[in-house]
């Protein structure tokens, strides 16, 4: 099957061919490390993880960058106002700290690292050689009020307003930059006259006189950088549309590379009916959300809904989300029980052939989670049927939908029992406790033979008590941790 993924610039599925066949270059907007990461930073990251799991499962080799914005506004804003209140962290110690505790977020979610992370301010030389091609090609143009600052001139660049289908004279002013030296207001900044206000570790020289690089150049810079001129796909969040991938992509064309082939973005996050924000106070820290719940729970949740949708947060959102993989745990613990523990290598070597169709064929188009996660399960109930089925058991059907729900749990990065979830301690603790209460029902079952009910009743009432309920079955007794 071929893979068709929505294209945000076409406006329509398309199919998806490499540029280099068996391999995937993919650009995806990471941070701008001011402040803590929220549930929308998770969400979109885990987005484009699911989307290079997929592609590595059909064989491809997945070079993922994700940027880190490490200098902006907002990052001096920060540390300033933090500054006046009487700390004495700087920028870059502010900008590294927030760095680390997305990292850390993104570890906890088992979201795999990118091929590389470069960060903005290790990519300035970058960013200065492609704002001197655009002036030299007439689209950028130095400030106007003699200043070092450099704007990119959006009225020479016919195409502009091609990804979002808009046209310059309706589109808003920039508001990255004060309008003072600009053509037209409408132009954005490349690079930024550094500021006496301003630290002067936050400036570096240029042609034009000391300063910092925009917003937007950054990432044209780094993508090129890491991925060549022209690469398969640039993702990110869909209120990255506009201006910043927007802008991306004018000053990008304008420089004469051809840039990204396909555009992608991930849906927002809603509470309570709202979009996040902080200005309505609304927002969701992953700090928070990694104490509410296992995070291998709050994965499942976060990658539940499709990327392009709005994923919806409810104060029960969680506990449904725990109530469903539960589920699934539930499934797989009984199902090792009966035809014994399972094969992780076997398992990962199983070939997309090897899924189930429907699973495949939803990834296949445009990425559909939630009916891959719908053919998951429906397996687990197939496999929790075969196992009810008394004397008309079969062994091989019971282990063979127990390893395509594990192989779909590791398309999806949400296997229990993979590393990245500490799991291997808690599966050699559940194993030492399964070699006791197998004695124990060993003991249980002679009492029962013997016609010696009250130390059968006794033994079952000591496992209920330690949390461990009991199944007597046709073939045999099962348990399981309450």
């Amino acid at each position: 099957m071929k893979q068709r993924i929505y294209d945000s610039r076409a406006q329509e599925v398309v199919d998806f061919e490499p540029r280099t066949p068996g391999e995937v270059g993919l650009y995806v907007c990471g941070p701008t490390v001011q402040s803590a990461p929220h549930v929308g930073h998770l969400r979109s990251a885990l987005v484009y993880d699911q989307m290079r799991r997929w592609f590595e499962a059909t064989g491809h080799r997945v070079t993922l960058i994700r940027n880190v914005t490490d200098i902006d506004d907002k990052i001096l804003d920060n540390a300033r106002a933090a500054q006046a209140e009487g700390g004495r962290e700087e920028w870059w110690a502010l900008a590294y700290r927030v760095e680390r505790e997305f990292t850390a977020a993104y570890d906890a979610l088992g979201i795999l690292p990118p091929s590389y992370e470069p960060r903005a301010t290790a990519n300035i030389a970058e960013m200065v050689s492609l704002i001197e091609r655009l002036i030299e090609r007439g689209h950028a143009y130095r400030a106007a009020d003699g200043s070092a600052s450099v704007y990119f001139d959006t009225a020479s660049w016919p195409e502009y307003g091609e990804l979002t289908r808009q046209r310059r004279e309706q589109m808003e002013d920039a508001a990255d930059s004060e309008p003072v030296g600009k053509r037209d207001p409408r132009d954005f900044a490349l690079w930024k006259a550094h500021r006496d206000s301003e630290p002067s570790s936050a400036s570096w020289q240029s042609p034009w006189g000391p300063g910092r690089p925009g917003w937007h150049i950054e990432c044209s810079a780094m993508a090129t950088r890491y991925l060549g001129e022209e690469f398969d796909i640039h993702g990110g969040g869909l209120d990255l549309r506009f201006p910043h991938h927007e802008n991306e992509l004018a000053q990008s064309r304008a420089a004469g590379q051809p840039f990204a082939r396909h555009w992608i973005h991930n849906g927002l996050v809603n509470t309570g009916g709202q979009k996040m924000s902080k200005s309505l106070g609304n927002s969701l820290f992953a700090a928070d959300l990694l104490a509410a719940a296992r995070p291998i729970v709050l994965r499942y949740f976060l990658g539940s809904a499709h990327y392009r949708s709005v994923l919806e947060y409810s104060e029960t959102s969680l506990d449904e989300a725990a109530a469903a993989f539960e589920r699934i745990e539930g499934f797989l613990d009984r199902a090792e029980r009966l035809v014994g523990p399972r094969s992780s290598a076997a398992v990962r070597d199983l070939a997309v052939d090897d899924l189930p169709s429907a699973f495949a064929e939803a990834l296949f188009d445009d990425f559909g989670i939630p009916q891959a996660l719908a053919v998951l399960h429906t397996t687990v109930r197939e496999g929790n049927a075969a196992m009810d089925r008394g004397e008309r058991l079969d062994l091989e059907d019971v282990k063979r939908k127990a390893d395509q729900v594990v192989a779909m749990l590791g398309v999806l990065g949400l296997d229990p029992e993979d590393s990245a979830w500490g799991a291997a301690d808690a599966s050699g603790a559940t194993g030492m406790l399964g070699v006791l209460v197998d004695a124990l029902l060993q003991q249980r079952s002679e009492a029962r033979a013997d016609k010696d009910f009250a130390t059968s009743d006794a033994i079952r009432d000591r496992l209920q008590a330690a949390g461990i309920t009991l199944e007597d079955t046709p073939t045999g007794t099962r348990w399981s941790l309450t």
